[in-house]
């Protein structure tokens, strides 16, 4: 297993083919999930680029550091000396819900080492939580809180609702998402988080980013539904949004191989002014994967 020690954490990553494309590709997952929600796209991404895929602190293998601050600029701030110290200059950007938060971060905040942006139904709009919520969250048992209400809520409601077609839930795929939290240090972790999110970015600094950037989206995602996608697309500058149909908000899980098949045209096709409508500018074609 790969880790890499930054601002004190134990960051665990996974280096796909690091010695056969110049041309890299980070993959950042969202909240309560971990690099195991690319498994299914990664085989498509590796014979053509070098993939990272990393999990953000606290979540997965990574480590539960109870005094780091883990806000998304900081989470960010983590990604980018990852890659660094593996001494990669630039990168593109894919990011999955909180994941796509994490990606415009590091694009408004390290500009110089995104050549592109991808966006799976990404994280948008939310506000910080509330006073009272981050003043709870100190109580020395909140953290017991959040384990009742995760458990309450139960993992298999929770993948039926980010998923259209739930005959592709198994028995691999349910244990995949709760191993992580089996620890209990996870939900210290996140009461850590609820505290030092600092909200998702505001439209006046997503207009300021310049990075090139596909959104794509599920139509019947329930999680983050598709009218955060079109004011998205309104705001920052350079991007265009694709909808798939008959999918939800797990993507990476549904349509592993579309996902690809756009997003490998997006990275390999000239940089392209946001059309009218908003829809990319290229017929990708499936003899590429």
């Amino acid at each position: 297993m790969n880790h890499i020690e930054i601002k004190g954490i134990s960051v665990y990553y996974e280096d796909y083919r690091p010695e056969e494309y110049e041309d890299t590709v980070v993959l950042l997952h969202g909240f309560l999930s971990s690099t195991f929600s690319f498994r299914r796209l990664i085989p498509y991404f590796q014979n053509h680029y070098r993939v990272i895929a990393i999990d953000l602190p606290p979540f997965g293998k990574s480590a539960k550091n109870l005094s780091f601050p883990y806000s998304y600029k900081n989470l960010g701030d983590i990604v980018v000396e990852l890659l660094q110290q593996l001494n990669i200059q630039e990168a593109h950007f894919m990011g999955h819900s909180m994941g796509g938060q994490i990606a415009l971060n590091v694009m408004n905040n390290h500009s110089g080492i995104a050549k592109k942006g991808v966006l799976l139904c990404s994280s948008g709009y939310l506000k910080p939580a509330h006073l009272l919520l981050k003043g709870v969250s100190r109580l020395p048992y909140f953290h017991h809180y959040i384990k009742v209400w995760l458990t309450r809520s139960g993992i298999l409601r929770n993948i039926e609702n980010v998923v259209h077609n739930t005959a592709i839930i198994s028995d691999e795929m349910i244990l995949g998402y709760v191993r992580p939290f089996l620890e209990e240090d996870i939900f210290k972790a996140l009461s850590q988080m609820i505290r030092h999110r600092e909200g998702d970015l505001p439209s006046t600094t997503l207009q300021s980013i310049q990075t090139p950037i596909l959104l794509l989206w599920g139509e019947q995602d329930k999680v983050v539904p598709l009218s955060v996608g079109e004011r998205l697309v309104k705001d920052l500058p350079n991007a265009n949004l694709h909808v798939l149909k008959n999918t939800g908000h797990l993507i990476p899980e549904e349509r592993p191989e579309e996902t690809f098949t756009y997003v490998h045209s997006y990275l390999s096709s000239e940089t392209v002014v946001k059309q009218e409508k908003n829809i990319i500018p290229f017929t990708p074609t499936f003899d590429t994967i």
